[in-house]
């Protein structure tokens, strides 16, 4: 699929998302706004009937106009100026609330106007039963003087939500959806990602394997003539390219074939105790030709006292191999390259510091990432699959160590790797 049909489809599902979830924020706003001026409406009703029995029970005249006040969204005032008994009044509020389904806890105050003070409070949970509070003798009865009581719903927004229980259900369907959505989009962008990696690996590949084939064809070509017998040298030459170049072949295959292994997560560390030494050792003999070729220099820094390991020799060797490998490669003039190790605690530290074109901040993040090549400036004729360091880094933890790296830009690399000892 193209980028700009992928980045059409991810702008299109953006803008429908979006859209419908401003339209679910609208109406479920609408909604609670009218659950809201509902549970308003119920309770002015429920206090004014409360107020109108204090009324009628005192055989004192109700007022003309109404005297019910609320004073902000959850607390409301009621004027009686005439006796209370709190048992009654805490009765009347239970029944008015529980006939009109105002499950909501609720706290009142009885207020003497008199001294400008609360006489008495109470908080009410609807769950408690009636009979609880019915007949407390020890409540007091206020008589000859004026008085007003409040109520207070400390839990209003919780009941008025519990009320809209189809508009929760759907704004929580509607999450669910766009974490879906979300998580459908991050897939897709990986994919892409991952497929335009594949193809520059296909592509690295095609030629690290067409480099080494075709200077196997010609020197073959070379080898035929007849002639070249007579020149011992030149055959000599020829058979040494053939070799070499066979070797870069097996070496492009083992690489692929190990990451293979390592995606089925099926390293099959064969563990023997190995000295590090020894196979820094070897490495560097091995090594030796490419570095030659560039005319730069190993410094050797085994300062370990102890440098046996219990470790896959093959694994580690190709481990060390691919540092110095990496630190050759991505370097515009003579390689100088420093082994060091160092005893840490329980562990042996391998640092391998180059002075090559280094790593940015932004790159260090991401080199150990499968398929991933830091961009080489200039340097166009380094070329590889991107497996390198991601290998090294499975390695290097499927034997229970660690892996760092310390580098600047354009200031060569130091990739420090921690393993215990034996």
């Amino acid at each position: 699929m193209k980028s700009s049909t992928i980045r059409f489809i991810v702008v299109l599902a953006t803008i429908s998302i979006l859209g419908i979830s401003i339209t679910q924020i609208y109406w479920v706003k609408r909604a609670f706004g009218l659950k809201e001026a509902e549970f308003d409406r119920q309770v002015n009703t429920a206090l004014f009937n409360v107020a109108s029995q204090i009324f009628s029970l005192n055989n004192t005249p109700s007022p003309a106009n109404n005297p019910v006040k609320q004073i902000s969204t959850n607390y409301y005032v009621v004027m009686v100026n005439s006796d209370i008994d709190a048992n009654l009044l805490e009765f009347l509020l239970r029944s008015e609330f529980e006939k009109r389904n105002i499950q909501a806890d609720f706290e009142y105050g009885i207020y003497d106007c008199t001294h400008e003070k609360m006489v008495y409070g109470n908080y009410v949970k609807l769950s408690d039963k009636v009979s609880k509070r019915e007949h407390n003798p020890n409540l007091p009865k206020w008589v000859n003087a004026g008085y007003y009581f409040g109520v207070q719903f400390p839990n209003r927004e919780a009941q008025i939500l519990n009320q809209m229980g189809i508009w929760s259900f759907s704004s929580a369907v509607l999450l669910i959806v766009i974490v879906f959505f979300g998580y459908t989009l991050f897939v897709i962008l990986k994919q892409k990602r991952l497929s335009e990696i594949q193809k520059d690996f296909i592509n690295n590949m095609t030629h690290e394997f067409k480099t080494p084939i075709s200077t196997i064809a010609v020197s073959t070509e070379v080898l035929k003539d007849t002639n070249i017998t007579q020149q011992p040298e030149r055959l000599l030459q020829y058979a040494t390219i053939i070799e070499n170049e066979n070797k870069r072949l097996k070496q492009h295959v083992e690489r692929v074939l190990q990451m293979a292994k390592l995606d089925k997560e099926d390293v099959g560390l064969k563990k023997e105790t190995v000295n590090l030494h020894e196979i820094i050792h070897e490495v560097v003999q091995s090594i030796d030709l490419a570095l030659r070729e560039k005319q730069g220099s190993i410094h050797l820094r085994l300062n370990a006292s102890s440098a046996n390991l219990q470790a896959d020799r093959h694994h580690l060797t190709n481990v060390i191999f691919n540092l110095l490998d990496n630190a050759i490669k991505y370097c515009t003039n003579q390689p100088s390259i420093t082994i060091q190790t160092e005893l840490n605690g329980s562990n042996i530290s391998l640092t391998v510091q180059d002075n090559g074109i280094g790593i940015s901040d932004e790159n260090k993040r991401r080199i150990f990432q499968k398929f991933y090549r830091v961009p080489t400036g200039n340097v166009h004729d380094v070329k590889g699959f991107g497996l390198g360091l991601h290998y090294v880094k499975q390695i290097v933890e499927a034997h229970r160590g660690r892996i760092t790296v310390a580098s600047d830009s354009g200031k060569g690399c130091a990739f420090t790797i921690l393993l215990p000892i034996a």
